[in-house]
């Protein structure tokens, strides 16, 4: 079992910066795959970033304006969100896998775009 428990949600202007923490009770190390999916209302989740190996990967929508990366000391994964827009206002879901493989999701938190 792995437990995600994630932080860094809010309200924040457009173009504006937040960052995401996503902390993992299980070493990273030891995850076969670990990034953020997010849930706009009436939506299915969408992928947002992921990091597989050393290879990381985003949706079209957020190239050149967020960057996943991760701390191997704390377990934990982030997410840098800049040039904010009220589009990616949505439900942001912290998701790993394991080798076998297993789904695992965070709790969620909320982010709002919004003047």
């Amino acid at each position: 079992q792995v437990q995600l428990v994630e932080s860094g949600g809010g309200l924040v202007q457009p173009g504006g910066s937040l960052r995401l923490s996503c902390a993992s009770s299980r070493s990273i190390l030891e995850l076969r795959s670990m990034g953020w999916y997010r849930q706009f209302p009436g939506k299915e989740r969408e992928l947002v970033a992921t990091i597989l190996g050393d290879r990381s990967n985003y949706t079209d929508s957020v190239k050149g304006r967020f960057i996943l990366s991760r701390d191997i000391t704390k377990n934990t994964v982030y997410l840098q969100m800049a040039n904010l827009k009220p589009g990616d206002t949505a439900v942001y879901f912290c998701h790993a896998t394991d080798d076998l493989p297993f789904h695992y999701w965070g709790q969620g938190t909320q982010v709002t775009v919004s003047s």
